[in-house]
């Protein structure tokens, strides 16, 4: 799919050079003159994008969009820079981002475009079928560090995390490690391994019996094999496994909203991508690339 995906984007890309020129990355866009979308950031989202991008081309043939990843941060920072029309983030934008961005005239506007959970996921051969939030974050922190040391074989901990751009990296420290608190400052341990993508996290766990990792509900496959969580620490409480039931109703404690910002209220072509992302064909995608909608489909 993943590569069906790619080549939409190739498409898009050759469409566009054949009807408009590139905007100059040193100048800002300004879309609302003409119907190509500029549409930057997660890696969460990025395929979800593309996916719609290749949908709204039946739906809106005249509009052509560019999609591209590198992360929440570069998203964001996109948009604060006006190199781009719309931002993909797996996170909320922070406060020193929203102060860049004002300063810098531009006044982020927020859309909940989809929802999705963190999926804890380890290699098929690991026993551990369950892992608590403090499991977790004593994993990930460096204060577990052998498999055995909660159930498992005696095996070292090998742990991968997204790199630090990414918004699923931030809301797995901000929710897990620090357990939701603003005052904890406990940190991912040195030897965590930073992957850049999803993909590459996925293909370390199959490969690894001794890995562990976190991704977007949207990236599991049959052959990883998914930890149920549990928000308690008593033995035995409350532990499930993220799906869209989960998510919609609050059981799962590792969920989020995923979003789009664009630089104030959208209008023109911006606009009307954006309300076709909310209708109900849109939100199918969103079911069919295993993450949760916010319209019924």
């Amino acid at each position: 799919m993943l590569t069906k995906f790619i080549k939409t984007f190739i498409l898009l890309i050759f469409l566009l050079a054949g009807c408009t020129s590139q905007p100059d990355s040193e100048e800002p866009l300004s879309s609302e003159s003409k119907n190509y979308i500029n549409n930057t950031g997660s890696d969460t989202i990025v395929n979800l994008a593309l996916a719609w991008a290749e949908q709204y081309q039946e739906v809106s043939p005249e509009t052509n969009i560019a999609v591209s990843g590198g992360g929440s941060g570069t998203g964001i920072a996109s948009l604060i820079n006006q190199t781009t029309d719309i931002a993909n983030a797996s996170r909320q934008i922070k406060p020193v981002e929203l102060e860049n961005a004002l300063s810098n005239g531009i006044e982020p506007n927020e859309f909940v475009v989809a929802r999705d959970a963190i999926a804890i996921i380890v290699n098929p051969d690991n026993p551990i079928d369950e892992l608590s939030l403090q499991q977790l974050s004593d994993i990930y922190s460096g204060k577990i560090n052998n498999w055995k040391e909660i159930g498992g074989d005696d095996r070292p901990i090998v742990r991968l995390s997204r790199e630090t751009n990414s918004g699923t990296h931030i809301h797995f420290l901000e929710q897990v490690l620090r357990l939701g608190s603003k005052e904890d400052k406990t940190l991912f341990s040195t030897d965590t391994l930073l992957l850049p993508s999803s993909e590459i996290i996925g293909a370390e766990i199959r490969s690894n019996p001794n890995a562990i990792g976190y991704d977007g509900l949207g990236y599991v496959t049959d052959d990883m094999k998914v930890i149920a969580v549990s928000a308690s620490q008593e033995e035995g409480s409350g532990f499930i496994f993220p799906s869209a039931e989960t998510v919609n109703d609050g059981t799962y404690p590792i969920a989020r909203d995923l979003y789009m910002y664009t630089s104030g209220l959208p209008n023109g072509s911006i606009k009307e991508y954006l309300e076709w992302i909310h209708s109900p064909e849109a939100q199918l995608i969103v079911t069919q690339l295993g993450f949760v909608p916010i319209v019924a489909p």
